[in-house]
């Protein structure tokens, strides 16, 4: 039976009805056209399908869009602002820590959510908190200094 669940989605106020225990990634894919955050596992495991509900990481892949009422919802979508990307997304192009790309918005949201906790997280926090997101193509030690340099500039550094 399908059901209308009310949350914000990127900033805005929004609702859809349908079954409830449909998988949260499916309906931002196919309902909301946003298709940055990607299937990789379909178990929770690789972290492709990260997003940030209220501020922390979670795997949309394995999560009922039930989960979510009355939440706000953040997805890579979200984050630029007037076509100016956010310092994370401009830290992962300027230290060239992407490489096919597949892997990276979960990557940028599981970081996004461990820099809204620890604004100035050491290199061995930040390996520790990536540790379950995973890239085929090897760009670790890139992703790292990208979060260790956008943790720098989103505290006002440069």
């Amino acid at each position: 039976m399908e059901k209308t669940i009310q949350f914000t989605l990127n900033g805005k106020k929004t609702s859809v009805t349908i079954d409830p225990g449909q998988n949260l990634l499916w309906v931002l894919r196919n309902h909301f056209g946003l298709t940055g955050t990607k299937f990789g596992c379909g178990i929770g495991f690789c972290g492709a399908c990260t997003i940030l509900i209220d501020n922390e990481a979670v795997r949309s892949c394995q999560l009922p869009v039930s989960e979510v009422e009355g939440k706000n919802v953040l997805t890579i979508e979200g984050l630029a602002v007037d076509g100016k990307l956010h310092p994370l997304q401009q830290a992962f192009v300027d230290n060239e820590a992407l490489q096919c790309g597949f892997c990276t918005p979960g990557m940028i949201m599981n970081a996004l959510a461990l820099l809204k906790r620890n604004s100035n997280p050491t290199r061995q926090q930040i390996i520790e908190a990536m540790d379950d997101n995973l890239c085929r193509c090897g760009a670790h030690v890139r992703i790292i200094k990208a979060i260790e340099d956008a943790s720098v500039k989103m505290r006002g550094g440069k």
